[in-house]
């Protein structure tokens, strides 16, 4: 997910060739051929049913899936953009014209724009198979099962326990204050829809939670807009210790810096869903509902079961990453987020500004 405002336009590059002057017939015999014979690949793309995807989803991680929908959809044109999950929000009522599908990792969020009546109602076998505990009124779906991890550089443990609990982790931070000062990253819950959700949740479950803020800003916790931030401190050496980090995203990254170990913790892990939705504005509808609907499905999930850590939701799929083998492997510790009306009290402007207030002042607690 990349922060920051969007970028109006594309810059374009412009190649400039050479060619003999006696291989001019052959090429233009050549080209001749082949428009004749209808062979022009890349245009073709462009003639299919344009369908715009807002996502706040890293293209490395999702690639597979995207792959897969064109296989299954070569009469779409599919125009997948990663945004963040502010950038989301803000499309949803600002973008024109409207995008086709939004996808975010900030629940309360897509909550809200849903309840204020900006997505279509979906009608089709994969919207009535999928599980209830996973949908809002057939407008909105969650389609992913993600855990929220721990992340710390693997010389951590040379230096220091690393943490396996919540309450590890505030001891962590109360008894190692002067050596993880500068070296500790979490989301900044004011500029990440998905850090200010993950800290609401946290404050249900964990029971000193302010006490575990007041540890963060006490070795002055660094704040990222997004994991991916956060991942690349951690590889450089700059942080030592990641909290609050989306699982998918660690895993990949960990796949490939072995430096990175990533921490389901065992006391409880939150997990979050992503949430998709069609446009009740939508310019190409039926395209739209086919990419849900493709999400939804045993082919969709089946990748993501198999090909990406997202996690399938899906019961009937087998793979790696799938919900039942996550709940399988981490037991009864497993919370979460709840897709329902609830998350709509988190996007309550009283509510969210008084929750900020508290966490800043915490945050800047001297003990």
């Amino acid at each position: 997910m990349r922060a920051g405002r969007m970028r109006a336009g594309r810059m374009k590059r412009v190649m400039k060739r050479r060619w003999a002057p006696c291989l001019a017939p052959v090429l233009s015999l050549g080209l001749s051929l082949i428009l004749s014979l209808g062979l022009a690949g890349p245009a073709t793309a462009q003639t299919g049913t344009p369908l715009v995807v807002e996502a706040a989803l890293d293209r490395s991680v999702v690639q597979p899936l995207l792959d897969a929908f064109r296989d299954a959809h070569p009469e779409i044109a599919l125009d997948f953009r990663d945004r963040s999950t502010l950038e989301i929000d803000d499309l949803v009522t600002l973008a024109d014209p409207s995008p086709d599908v939004l996808i975010s990792s900030a629940m309360p969020w897509q909550m809200a724009q849903v309840n204020e009546g900006r997505a279509r109602r979906l009608d089709s076998a994969e919207v009535r198979d999928w599980p209830a505990w996973a949908k809002w009124r057939d407008e909105v779906f969650g389609f992913t099962f993600e855990p929220i991890v721990m992340a710390y550089r693997l010389d951590l443990s040379r230096r220091m326990l690393p943490p396996l609990t919540h309450a590890d982790l505030h001891t962590l931070l109360t008894t190692e204050r002067e050596a993880l000062a500068g070296k500790v990253t979490t989301y900044s819950p004011l500029g990440s829809g998905v850090g200010y959700t993950l800290f609401q949740q946290d404050a249900r479950y964990t029971p000193r939670f302010w006490d575990l803020v007041a540890g963060m800003g006490g070795v002055e916790a660094r704040l990222e807009n997004s994991t991916r931030a956060m991942l690349k401190g951690l590889s450089d050496g700059r942080y030592w210790l990641g909290y609050n980090l989306l699982g998918s995203y660690a895993m990949v990254w960990a796949q490939e810096h072995p430096e990175v170990i990533v921490q389901v913790p065992q006391d409880y892990a939150l997990v979050l869903m992503r949430m998709a939705f069609v446009h009740r504005d939508a310019p190409h509808p039926d395209a739209a509902e086919a990419f849900v609907d493709f999400l939804l499905s045993h082919a969709g999930q089946r990748v993501l079961a198999g090909e990406t850590p997202l996690f399938s939701v899906r019961p009937d799929v087998i793979g790696p990453y799938t919900a039942q083998r996550l709940r399988d492997q981490v037991g009864e510790r497993l919370y979460p987020i709840p897709l329902n009306a609830s998350l709509l009290a988190f996007v309550d402007p009283q509510r969210r500004d008084a929750f900020l207030a508290r966490w800043r002042r915490e945050f800047r607690r001297d003990d």
